[in-house]
């Protein structure tokens, strides 16, 4: 099962990576000499590698048939990378070609129509909360892996520009419990020294390049707040224990949901040996944990990079954690009696 879900994450990846590299090799050959000399047959071949290896993809990422609508929103995609990815001369024969013209604005009119209907429904719904809507409308008009990174970094923006007060996230049928108290004192002498590295790096490139100091201020002040969101976000994003199972998070960077069905028991007793063990998830942060989730029912790796066991161990550090257990407990002998 491992295995597999290696084989599908690796396979997802390269149906990422390999387009991009294909389309940007296409742009780079489009701005060839030899392409400017032959615009014409430069320019379809372009538009015939970017929609050929868009479509591929597409194929490649699903395993059942492609919607009409995906299959237009995919042509559309590609049909409006040659028009802001080809050169000047490129782009100088296509609008010399009004047929051609015609056919991708035809094709780019069709998605819209499409996909509108398709948003106009999501907008709709009734059991869904307005954010949720907004994401369902623009992912049907956009690839939705656009989506949710606009979306995430929206919301990590939000967090770290105007969110300071006000209560955690914790659903109604929801109980939250804290894990930022030990990370406080921490946190506040991180954004101590990140603040003086950002004034001391600034001053000191702006002796010798002005653009420098400008592009490294920039830099900084994102990288600064993308920090504040970061330990906003401890706050306001707790562990949840609901009453399906167990959402471990560690602010916007881990958000694992553990089904109570899954697990096997809970307790305090963390051990070195299981906490290095590569099958455990460890979601404690700058600290050692204090509960530990044991599973009955792995859950599939999340890794990119590397090769990973699945999970059969979940830790993290709570401020109160013998609450949250004797809760726990409580819900799972209340599982196993329906049993």
């Amino acid at each position: 099962m491992t295995a597999v879900t290696a084989d599908r994450s690796g396979r997802r990846i390269a149906t990422i990576v390999a387009p991009v590299a294909i389309v940007a090799g296409a742009g780079l050959a489009a701005r060839t000499t030899l392409a400017a000399a032959y615009p014409l047959p430069a320019l379809l071949l372009f538009l015939w590698i970017v929609a050929d290896t868009m479509t591929l993809a597409l194929l490649a990422r699903t395993d059942r048939k492609p919607t009409v609508r995906v299959v237009l929103g995919t042509l559309a995609g590609a049909c409006l990378t040659v028009v802001v990815g080809a050169p000047p001369a490129l782009r100088a024969t296509l609008w010399a070609m009004p047929w051609l013209v015609t056919i991708m604005a035809a094709v780019i009119l069709g998605h819209v129509a499409v996909a509108g209907r398709s948003a106009g429904r999501a907008w709709r719904a009734p059991a869904a909360g307005r954010r949720e809507r907004c994401e369902r409308a623009a992912s049907a008009l956009l690839p939705p892996m656009l989506v949710r990174l606009a979306t995430a970094e929206l919301t990590v923006l939000h967090l770290a520009l105007f969110r300071w007060g006000g209560p955690p996230d914790v659903p109604a049928a929801a109980r939250g419990f804290a894990y930022h108290r030990h990370l406080a004192p921490m946190c506040a002498a991180l954004l101590i020294l990140s603040a003086i590295e950002v004034a001391v790096y600034h001053l000191l490139l702006a002796h010798w390049s002005r653009a420098g100091a400008v592009v490294m201020f920039v830099l900084s002040d994102v990288g600064f707040v993308y920090l504040v969101g970061l330990i906003k976000s401890f706050r306001f994003r707790p562990i949840l224990l609901t009453r399906d199972g167990v959402r471990v998070r560690a602010g916007f960077l881990i958000d694992r949901f553990v089904p109570l069905e899954a697990i096997v028991g809970v307790d305090g007793d963390v051990r070195g040996e299981e906490i290095r063990d590569a099958a455990t998830l460890n979601a404690a942060l700058l600290a050692w944990p204090n509960v530990v989730l044991r599973l009955r029912i792995p859950l599939p790796a999340r890794s990119i990079l590397r090769r990973k066991p699945a999970v059969v161990r979940v830790a993290f550090r709570l401020d109160e954690p013998e609450a949250f257990v004797r809760m726990l407990r409580w819900r799972l002998g209340q599982g196993a009696d329906r049993r």
